[in-house]
């Protein structure tokens, strides 16, 4: 079924088209990541667990292929990765002239001189999401996240330099805790939906079509909501539909070893609001880099902040004309400039 203001108002609002069998227009597919199965899952209880089975993993993946590369950042995630490398391994980076991927610069080539990797810089501009957005838009049949066309120029890269498999981190804030200032709060229905919407599309839009479909499932008596059932179900799946779209239009094999794991036993709440989100993380960064202090979480930087500082927003009559444009984030100005993009080539 095609209904293109739902559509957008889907992509506005979660950066993703969550209905299935929903679509822009007549003949397009969108295509959403499908978690790994419970009973694919593997249970661990302790650092030393996530140790164990990363590695049987990382054997498994190493009796397939010989050259493993790496999206490796500056935080725990991907750094704790790294460490299951061979020496002269591949790690990708991003960097650009902003200045936003410097931290992540600095503590990547710590990793990758500890363990001998190849380090590349994947630099970042406007002409890159002018050129590499159009092509994973038109493989998901849908506006993209900020992170895909970075994620397109990485692989095509790895892809040039010999590399058969990437590994990334992506899923160890939802599975560990990592997402404590969105489970941590004892929401209201109405407080996690304005929270967990990334933009108004009553904002933006000029035919908004209400969202409030996807929340309602997860309300629990008259004004709770089950915000890990949400995030287990319906960040998951945005969250990672992004690096599927991204790596397969690369044609490039991508996993997260992380992705096959769950926790035993309960989120242990008061740990995460004291502080110490995705503790058995932190504990195994601990084991890898005892020389080095823990880092705070650092989601995948993108340049939207500077480049889309002075744009004026879209044109298009989809689109409002009274957009308060100073108000908005740069990586909410991302989305209404992919949007419009999309648009401009689709319809």
């Amino acid at each position: 079924m095609s209904n293109k203001d739902f559509c957008l108002s889907s992509y506005i609002a979660f950066r993703y088209i969550w209905k299935e069998g929903m679509d822009f227009y007549p003949g397009f597919r969108h295509h959403n990541y499908e978690p790994i199965p419970k009973e694919e899952q593997i249970p661990v209880v302790t650092s030393a667990d996530i140790d164990r089975e990363i590695q049987r993993q990382m054997d498994a993946l190493y009796a397939r292929y010989d050259h493993i590369g790496i999206l490796l950042s500056g935080g725990m995630d991907s750094a704790n990765l790294a460490a299951y490398l061979r020496p002269g391994s591949h790690a990708y980076t991003f960097t650009s002239d902003t200045g936003v991927f410097d931290a992540d610069v600095e503590r990547a080539a710590k990793y990758c001189r500890k363990f001998g990797l190849q380090h590349h810089l994947i630099d970042i501009d406007f002409d890159d999401f002018k050129r590499y957005t159009p092509i994973v838009m038109a493989a998901k049949d849908a506006p993209v996240h900020s992170i895909e066309p970075q994620i397109y120029k990485a692989a095509i890269q790895a892809r040039k330099d010999g590399v058969e498999m990437v590994l990334v981190g992506e899923s160890a804030d939802l599975i560990f805790g990592g997402m404590d200032k969105l489970i941590t709060p004892e929401w209201t229905f109405d407080a996690f939906v304005r929270r967990y919407t990334f933009l108004d599309p009553e904002l933006v839009l000029a035919n908004p079509v209400s969202q409030a479909e996807l929340y309602e499932p997860y309300r629990v008596g008259t004004d709770g909501i089950d915000v890990m059932r949400f995030m287990d179900e319906v960040f998951a799946i945005e969250s990672s539909s992004s690096y599927l779209n991204a790596f397969g239009v690369a044609r490039m094999p991508y996993y997260d070893p992380y992705a096959r794991l769950v926790m035993a036993e309960p989120l242990d709440m008061q740990r995460v609001r004291n502080g110490e989100p995705k503790y058995l993380v932190r504990g195994l960064y601990a084991m890898k880099y005892p020389e080095l202090e823990i880092p705070f979480k650092m989601p995948m930087p993108r340049p939207v902040d500077t480049i889309f500082k002075d744009w004026t927003g879209p044109t298009r009559k989809e689109f409002r004309k009274d957009i308060p444009m100073q108000e908005l984030t740069g990586n909410q100005k991302w989305q209404l400039w992919c949007a419009e993009q999309f648009l401009n080539l689709f319809d």
